[in-house]
């Protein structure tokens, strides 16, 4: 059985930083085979794709509210992923969920696309 555990998240002031981690467990392939997508959702708001990270280095793609302030990143060797959020504004605050999906094609990357999802880390950014 695949699990999904997301940490990280907390209570920081608009402009700060955090760095999410996605442990994957249970996973039989090589992980590299994987793409490793992150999702957020505030309160009453539908699911909104942050970034997605191609299988096999084929690529990263990130929504344009997040671009040149988030940075996903990865550590095949130990199943994990990572979201680098910088410049935190109030209007980041959300649930945060990683998921995977192995030889997906990240461009236009959907919820619908992935099946499987961890509890979430909460991300709390004042002004």
């Amino acid at each position: 059985q695949v699990q999904l555990v997301e940490s990280g998240g907390g209570l920081v002031h608009a402009g700060g930083s955090l760095r999410l981690s996605c442990a994957a467990s249970g996973v039989t392939m090589s992980f590299d085979y994987y793409a490793i997508a992150w999702f957020r959702q505030a309160p009453g708001k539908e699911r909104e794709g942050i970034s997605c990270m191609s299988g096999n280095n084929r690529g990263t793609y990130y929504t344009d509210s997040v671009k040149g302030r988030f940075t996903s990143s990865r550590d095949n060797r130990n199943n994990r992923g990572y979201l680098e959020m910088n410049s935190l504004k109030p209007e980041d605050t959300a649930v945060y969920y990683c998921t995977i999906r192995q030889f997906l094609d990240c461009s236009g990357f959907a919820p619908e696309d992935f099946g499987l999802w961890g509890q979430g880390t909460q991300v709390t950014v004042s002004e």
